[in-house]
């Protein structure tokens, strides 16, 4: 199974440098990141915007969008091989825009979701095509570079959402949290048409598993409902069981489904590899932890501290600052020394954030000195451990498998990501929070980073040395 041949160059008609290809490509791609976190920060203001909805309910506003994402991802590279790169990624971003334009113009909550729906389709076609797009556009000695520096711009915006998002919504409200999406979508379709040149299609098409999407869609969502409802009154230990063994049932169908038939959404031949599977469950582990922190975090803020949506904004600032800079680092050197060593490291970072969290910071504001250093220690761990996941992903699998490797191990994350929203929203979301509420999210966030941590020591990525020559 493939999503993309990322062995194929792009025709010799596109311009002599890659790197205007490669800004085009992840300027879209740092949409899809950027609105996968910027509704952490609007997530009250969607709550005031519609007040009939409870916490649970409105949580489908982030998870509907992940869960689509993550199943589609797999699929959709599939599609850009069959109709085009270039066709498939500028289809992606329109799709995404006129899905934005459509969530900030809804009326309820069912329509919020549904655009939602059709916004993570959008965001699913154009991730594949973008990351192939980049591969193609790149020699073969310059990719673990580049993965690392599309994997920093991705995980930068995924940083930067939630004090944008804050800082759109505290000045214009809750829709243009999504109205954002407009102008920058529309340069990257404008510079797009203009400078990607189409690649060849496939010869022959591969049939989408619409069984494997649906169970994998029913797995996810049913379990992160369970979580979400957890401690609904209206929801009986009955009802939340069926929910959660209908999730598990899914996923064991899922399972056995990929194994008998020909052309699985999900090839589980690439988990033969070691260090893919231990980077995949890391990335799961850690999409919980991130996700947790960045959502705890404007609880915190205007629940403990009554910080308002824009000074929330400011505050979160320079954790994101911090994460660009040592990504760009870290995939530098991870091409010398392997990935282990940052991924390790910066999963220990992370940790020592969340022991900061849980153990310095109380009822009384003291930002300069109970919580920028934490925001410094996450920052520097997201920076180190982001890249680093995305790139040994992907750096011992053969080549035929590199783009479906990765866009497996994205699918990954988002699935930590919907799981991480949910346990949050079970914590944090029945309002009127007291400080200790939080010591089971931050427990949870250092308890995920060590794991982490663990998971990581298996990793070998690091090339091994060619024989001195003989004189």
């Amino acid at each position: 199974m493939t999503l993309a041949t990322a062995t194929a160059p792009l025709p010799t008609a596109r311009a002599a440098s890659p790197w205007p290809v490669f800004w085009v490509a992840s300027v879209a791609a740092f949409l899809v990141s950027l609105d996968s976190t910027l509704l952490y920060a609007a997530f009250g203001a969607l709550r005031a915007g519609f007040p009939g909805a409870t916490a649970a309910e409105m949580s489908w506003v982030l998870n509907a969008y992940t869960v689509v994402y993550a199943a589609m991802l797999i699929p959709a590279g599939g599609l850009a091989d069959t109709h085009g790169r270039k066709r498939v990624f500028l289809f992606g971003v329109t799709l995404f825009i006129a899905a934005s334009a459509a969530c900030g113009l809804a009326g309820s909550v069912g329509w919020l979701i549904a655009a939602r729906v059709l916004q993570a389709v959008g965001a699913a076609l154009l991730t594949p095509a973008s990351l192939s797009i980049v591969l193609a556009a790149f020699p073969q000695e310059r990719r673990a570079l580049t993965v690392s520096l599309w994997g920093a711009v991705g995980g930068f915006a995924a940083a930067v959402g939630p004090s944008l998002g804050s800082l759109v919504v505290q000045s214009v409200g809750w829709p243009w949290a999504f109205f954002i999406n407009l102008p920058i979508g529309a340069i990257s379709l404008w510079r797009g048409a203009a400078l990607l040149a189409e690649t060849p299609r496939a010869s022959t098409r591969r049939k989408i598993d619409a069984v494997g999407m649906a169970l994998l869609v029913t797995a996810v969502g049913a379990l992160a409902l369970a979580i979400v409802q957890a401690d609904a009154p209206s929801w009986s230990r009955s009802q939340l069981g069926a929910v959660a063994a209908t999730g598990l049932i899914a996923l064991v169908a899922f399972v056995i489904w990929a194994r008998h038939v020909r052309e699985p959404l999900v090839d589980l031949g690439l988990f033969r590899h070691r260090t893919y599977s231990l980077v995949n469950l890391a990335t799961l582990s850690f999409g919980i932890a991130f996700a947790m922190m960045f959502f705890a975090f404007f609880f915190y803020m205007s629940e403990v501290w009554h910080y308002s949506q824009a000074l929330a904004g400011l505050a979160i600032v320079p954790g994101p600052l911090t994460v660009m800079p040592v990504a760009i680092l870290t995939g530098r050197l991870a091409g010398r020394y392997g990935h282990r060593p940052f991924l390790v490291g910066g999963a220990l970072l992370y940790a020592a954030a969340g022991l900061w969290f849980m153990r310095v910071p109380g009822l009384e504001p003291a930002y300069l000195t109970h919580w920028l250093p934490g925001l410094f220690l996450s920052g520097a761990g997201v920076g180190l451990v982001m890249p680093s996941l995305s790139g040994a992903a992907v750096s011992k699998l053969p080549a035929a498998h590199y783009a479906v490797g990765s866009a497996v191990n994205q699918a990954v994350r988002q699935i930590g990501a919907v799981i991480g929203v949910a346990i949050t929203v079970l914590l944090l979301g029945h309002g009127a929070l007291q400080r200790h509420d939080f010591d089971a999210v931050y427990a949870l966030h250092i308890g995920l980073a060590l794991l982490t941590a663990v998971l990581c020591l298996g990793v070998r990525t690091r090339p091994v040395a060619a024989p001195a020559a003989k004189t």
